[in-house]
């Protein structure tokens, strides 16, 4: 019997020691925010702090440059994600529905270009943009994030798509509907699981992305066209070691993804499965 407890328990063990593990930096993040300078310097870690302050948070909010940092990584997401979206859905539905020439390996590209690591292209997007002169702008930046977000913005909508029968969208076309008016009111509105998905998908990695923000956007001060992450790189040379200040505005940084997330996960990971099975 104990053998067959332990047979039962050890995935619970497993997922309870992995949780702690990926659970403790985030916690630890959290609690420095809210420590006293005494408890973050201390020799011995302070694991539970006994006070609390929120001085870090003043600091953070009240650096130079950090709500400009704010509205440029929203603006850059933002349009990023929805440029993305508005391409993908008729990118899918070409895909999805019409038969072309090429149509195989157009399908082909996007899972290749999905699985190539986007810091590849670093180099080449640097080369491209300082040829063109639009070095320190937020344009080409959002251009790239858009492509990085495409292909699996494509392939998720894509089974979407193919999963609506396409009968639903002939009895509208009966009914008077052009084949774009058909989309728009049967098969578009069915698109809310994968939309959500891809969307949340998009935002965090045009959020979260450092690598090309670092080659790309080099100007400080006033008027820059660096995005929060980047900021937050030379975030300890403005505080020196103001480490409270840092993960103060580390935890406000992952605050947005984390609010997205909760909104949209039910509809999300719904999305995400069935996206990739379907079609």
């Amino acid at each position: 019997m104990r053998r067959s407890l332990l047979g039962r328990s050890w995935p619970n063990i497993i997922a309870a020691v992995l949780f702690v593990f990926f659970a403790f930096p985030v916690y630890w993040m959290l609690s420095t925010a809210f420590k006293q300078n005494n408890d973050i310097i201390s020799k011995t870690p302070v694991f539970i702090p006994l006070s609390g302050t929120l001085d870090h948070f003043k600091a953070a909010t009240g650096a130079a440059q950090f709500w400009e940092m704010v509205g440029n990584s929203f603006t850059v997401t933002i349009v990023a994600v929805l440029a993305s979206l508005v391409i993908a859905t008729l990118a899918a539905f070409a895909v999805a529905r019409m038969k072309f020439r090429g149509r195989k390996a157009f399908v082909l590209v996007i899972m290749l270009a999905q699985m190539a690591p986007w810091e590849v292209m670093t180099i080449s997007a640097y080369l491209i943009v300082r040829d063109q002169g639009m070095l320190d702008n937020l344009l080409p930046l959002t251009l790239f994030y858009m492509m990085m977000v495409l292909p699996f913005t494509i392939w998720t909508l894509r089974g979407f798509i193919a999963a609506v029968p396409k009968e639903l969208e002939e009895s509208a076309m009966v009914d008077g509907c052009t084949r774009f008016q058909a989309f728009v009111k049967v098969v578009f509105p069915l698109l809310a699981p994968g939309l959500m998905s891809t969307s949340l998908f998009g935002f965090i990695t045009a959020w979260n992305e450092l690598p090309l923000a670092l080659i790309l956007e080099k100007s400080t001060g006033p008027g820059t066209a660096q995005t929060l992450p980047l900021w937050l790189t030379s975030f300890q040379s403005v505080f020196g070691d103001d480490w409270g200040a840092t993960m103060a505005a580390s935890t406000l940084f992952a605050i947005p993804v984390l609010v997205i997330f909760l909104f949209l996960q039910r509809k999300a990971v719904g999305g995400m499965t069935a996206g990739a099975v379907k079609g």
